[in-house]
């Protein structure tokens, strides 16, 4: 019994790294790597540290520093990025950008999650950095501080550039760095498509809402990195980012994804922190802010590219050399919401979260006094998880969570920080589905017009919340 135990286990190990193995014999560009994202623990990985090109994997990259910015303040969904002629005469992919033109950050996310528009990418890049080849600087600084020890960045879409180069384990990193620091915005991988002008723009990422459990990241491609793909699946309590670099087509790299995907998600661990991912000080790394209308764009300040203070070791099987200190990841961050005492308020203020800055601002002494409840306004605590209740109009966003609890944290936080203004506003919690996972918007509505929900957004900001309107 127990040999035959044995010899099974045997034959599923084989099966599971067969489909990886065969996927390298004939194609010397492939590199591939599956990462638990509670453990950190290496499942599989082939020419995992061996250099190879990132093309529009590079836009992850891009988009964490949207995302750092947006978090801080520097600029929010509705900031307008103006369009160069550098921007606009990038190739394709691309939305068909005008040099002159603008276009909103939100936009701009969903371009490059999307369409991976290239014009769109270096325009956000121009805009945090002053030009695109100061913000490359601050993407190669960034890689350094979240232990990327090669990865260089050239440029902030991924355009061919013999400079521009990556591991399989660096991508790992990113991607779960991207989901442990900003899981306020991370939905946004999860979109299908979305609408710009007259297009409408699918997700060049087939896996989404096809491959139960997958819930993002980004694809890439050019003729010298070949068919690249980074992927996110969480699933019965499992977590697991998946890179594929070099596929000899997009169906072959979609088919290798999806056979790492069900081979080793099934063995990722149910328990851990996750805490594998130096968040760098927000102190680190200065971006440029949005230029106010009608003048150039800033200089950004050079970014410290000093070393991470703290570095910590650790036994992950993760890292080849960087720092892998105690970081924030669904779990960590939904205890430390779990209960108002004063630890897990101090543990979610350091971790940065835009969730828990609004915690901290809430237990600011006399901010109590600043909120006047309103008998009308509803609990937030027994509000509705799906809009069915919510009559059409205009509603506020105020960030995306991967729990109900903690959208539901944020609610309680913004209906206190919003005094007056909130008083006769619905919160309410739209649970999306991402292919298996949940993330959940908090929102409020109730809102007459555009004006009084812009209103609202405004003095919310004015707190330290992000937050943005639109019409229900």
């Amino acid at each position: 019994m127990t040999i035959c135990a044995g010899l099974v286990a045997a034959v599923l190990s084989t099966t599971a790294a067969a489909p990886a193995t065969a996927a390298a014999v004939d194609n010397p560009k492939y590199a591939g790597i599956v990462v638990d994202a509670k453990t950190g623990n290496v499942l599989y990985g082939e020419n995992a540290d061996s250099l190879r090109y990132p093309a529009s994997l590079t836009k992850m990259m891009t988009l964490y520093l949207v995302f750092e910015a947006l978090e801080s303040g520097r600029i929010t969904l509705d900031t307008k990025v103006p369009v160069s002629a550098h921007a606009a005469a990038e190739p394709p992919s691309k939305l068909g950008l005008r040099t002159g033109g603008s276009f909103t950050v939100e936009q701009g996310i969903l371009a490059l999650v999307t369409r991976s528009a290239n014009d769109a990418s270096t325009a956000l890049g121009e805009m945090l950095g002053g030009s695109e080849a100061r913000f490359a600087q601050m993407m190669t600084a960034k890689a350094r501080a979240l232990g990327m020890t090669r990865t260089t960045y050239r440029n902030a879409n991924g355009l061919p550039n013999t400079a521009q180069m990556t591991t399989a384990r660096d991508q790992a990193r990113l991607g779960i760095a991207l989901r442990q620091h900003f899981p306020q915005y991370y939905g946004f991988f999860s979109t299908r498509s979305f609408k710009y002008g007259k297009q409408v723009i699918g997700n060049h990422n087939r896996l989404v809402g096809n491959v139960r459990g997958v819930d993002g990241i980004k694809t890439g491609y050019t003729r010298a990195a070949g068919f690249n793909l980074v992927t996110s699946a969480q699933l019965e309590g499992r977590s697991v980012v998946g890179v594929v670099l070099g596929g000899t087509s997009g169906g072959a790299r979609d088919a290798q994804m999806r056979k790492l995907i069900a081979a080793y998600l099934p063995k990722a661990s149910r328990s851990g922190k996750g805490n594998m991912i130096e968040e760098p000080a927000a102190s680190q790394f200065v971006a440029a802010r949005a230029p106010e209308p009608e003048q150039k764009p800033q200089k950004a300040i050079e970014p410290d590219t000093r070393p991470v203070a703290a570095a910590v070791a650790s036994a992950s099987s993760l890292p080849n050399a960087g720092p892998v200190p105690e970081a924030r990841y669904e779990e960590a961050v939904e205890t430390a919401y779990a209960a108002p005492t004063k630890k897990s308020a101090a543990i979610a203020a350091a971790e940065g979260t835009l969730e828990a800055q609004a915690q901290k601002l809430a237990a600011t002494p006399g901010a109590a006094a600043e909120y006047t409840p309103s008998v009308a306004a509803p609990r937030v605590d027994e509000v509705t998880t799906s809009s069915t209740r919510i009559q059409a109009g205009w509603v506020i966003q105020i960030g995306v969570s991967p729990t109900k609890q903690m959208a539901l944290d944020l609610l309680q936080t913004a209906q206190q920080k919003g005094g007056n203004v909130l008083r006769s506003a619905t919160p309410f919690a739209i649970a999306i589905d991402n292919g298996g996972a949940q993330v959940y918007r908090a929102r409020f509505g109730g809102f007459d017009n555009q004006k009084v929900a812009i209103n609202a957004c405004n003095q919310l900001k004015r707190k330290g919340m992000n937050c943005w309107a639109s019409q229900q």
